[in-house]
């Protein structure tokens, strides 16, 4: 027997052998409680703790990405309101143009005013502002807006025979519909 010096305090250190048989084996004697069945209930406790902390971790994964995805998006359409608003010039420089070449206005002026619009259109592409082509394509109501009908031979049925206002595209996402005159056959 060793006596232990623990904060001041003399404590016997007992041996195993030292142990009476019915303390050692308390589920012996059917008195104490069932240590088996609450292992497992503990190991089950413990596969569901598991479990739950593996499926929030994949939650907060997808979460994380979704977001990420989210940001990126509003990253990438951030201008959208500013391009859309910056049509209508592009319209009204198109206009001059066709205006002018109508009219009998010096070359030098219609070709600045050219390099203008064509300075125009390629800005507008670097952020990824893509012109729908509607002329001779079959009507889609995504992209186009029907303004007019006109007589067409039926071959023609159903196809854009004019454009009265281009329709622009975002990044492969409509910015504007193309106003359009459609063919139809009486």
């Amino acid at each position: 027997m060793s006596l232990s010096k623990d904060k001041g305090h003399r404590h016997k250190e007992i041996k195993p052998e030292e142990i009476p048989i019915s303390a050692a084996a308390p589920a012996a004697t059917g008195e104490a409680p069932d240590l088996e069945g609450q292992l497992a209930a503990k190991q089950k406790e413990l596969e569901d703790y598991h479990d739950r902390v593996l499926r929030l971790a994949a939650e907060m994964d997808n979460l994380k990405k979704r977001q990420e995805k989210e940001r990126a998006e509003l990253l990438r359409f951030a201008n959208e309101a500013l391009l859309k608003e910056l049509l209508p010039v592009v319209d009204h420089l198109e206009l001059a143009l066709e205006h002018g070449r109508q009219q009998d206005t010096p070359a030098s002026f219609l070709e600045g005013l050219e390099m203008v619009h064509q300075g125009f259109l390629k800005a507008l592409a670097q952020f990824g502002v893509t012109p729908i082509v509607s002329v001779g394509q079959p009507f889609d109501p995504v992209y186009h807006h029907a303004v007019m009908e006109a007589e067409a031979p039926p071959e023609e049925e159903g196809k854009v025979v004019k454009e009265m206002q281009k329709g622009y595209l975002f990044h492969q996402r409509l910015l504007r519909p193309a106003m359009v005159v459609v063919a139809r056959n009486s």
